[in-house]
């Protein structure tokens, strides 16, 4: 089951055409990112979502989107799916998953199937991927494509899906400021009606945006800028780095790192790796990078099989 797929229709096309946009908003393991959206009158709509990391063969993780939950029931599902990532079972996770797809407007896709997570070996890993799907594919919607992954890893997911007749869906894996590179298209008017059309209709079309054409390692580099980059405009206690990423403290208390450095500053050994990560980021470096990295090759063999 292949999805139709296209390449570099420009945004401004988009605009033209006058389309709305739909988007499932996912943290790992929790929801409270949708559900603190939904108290905002203008997005008590929005899908309560989540990446579910389901261990699975006693040696890989596998992550889920479950999108979509019922809202009266979402903190219930949450506590099921939490309760299972710490008292793993690959019979009670068929369980789970039958009971996700008895939710008729929930959808569960197995993001970027392909990637190792654990780093267990890549023959070990297609085996329980191979595994998984054998036993768990009927309660699996799609997989994704993924917009932050490689060519040969979304190919390779591709000839998955081939393999166990599945219907591929797009995803993105957004941890910078970057719009997602792939999008699908639909003419659901909610996310509801998306999720019937790609449960029942078995209908799936996706569009690659112009900047999944860059090379990989180069828009790995744009997120991790956009991670560390000090931003002014944000509200205080957001607009420097350290004050966006957490860790306990002694006490097992979750605070911002600036809370924890010794002497209010981040060690010098941390502010060089930054500052060289910047200057990578700089113009004449960037595109000197840029060219080093370049992947046409990719993108010519990808059209080659889209025309094939």
């Amino acid at each position: 089951m292949t999805p139709k797929l296209a390449f570099d229709l420009e945004t401004k096309q988009i605009e033209r055409l006058g389309l709305g946009a739909m988007v499932s908003i996912t943290d790992h393991d929790t929801i409270k990112a949708p559900m603190l959206l939904r108290t905002v009158p203008s997005a008590r709509q929005i899908p309560v979502s989540v990446e579910w990391s389901a261990p699975y063969g006693g040696m890989q993780s596998f992550h889920l989107g479950v999108h979509n939950l019922p809202s009266a029931r979402a903190a219930e599902w949450m506590a099921t799916l939490e309760d299972y990532t710490a008292n793993p079972s690959d019979a009670r996770l068929t369980e789970i998953l039958v009971a996700l797809n008895h939710e008729p407007n929930v959808l569960v896709v197995f993001n970027h199937p392909m990637w190792d997570l654990y780093l267990i070996g890549k023959e070990k890993h297609q085996f329980l991927v191979n595994e998984f799907l054998q036993k768990n594919g009927a309660y699996i919607h799609a997989l994704e494509l993924n917009g932050l992954r490689t060519w040969d890893e979304n190919r390779a997911v591709r000839k998955l899906a081939q393999q166990w007749n599945m219907l591929l869906i797009s995803g993105g894996d957004r941890h910078g400021v970057e719009p997602n590179a792939n999008i699908n298209l639909t003419n659901a008017a909610s996310f509801t009606e998306f999720v019937h059309e790609i449960r029942r209709e078995k209908n799936s079309n996706i569009l690659f945006m112009p900047q999944y054409a860059e090379p990989w390692k180069h828009r790995i580099l744009r997120s991790t800028i956009d991670a560390i980059r000090h931003y002014p405009d944000f509200p205080i206690g957001s607009r420097t780095w350290d004050e966006r990423v957490y860790h306990p403290d002694a006490n097992g208390v979750v605070r911002p790192l600036s809370e924890l450095w010794p002497d209010g500053n981040a060690p010098a050994y941390m502010r060089w790796g930054i500052a060289l990560v910047l200057l990578m980021g700089s113009a004449p470096v960037s595109s000197g990078l840029r060219m080093a990295w370049s992947e046409s090759h990719q993108l010519r063999l990808a059209l080659g099989e889209q025309e094939g």
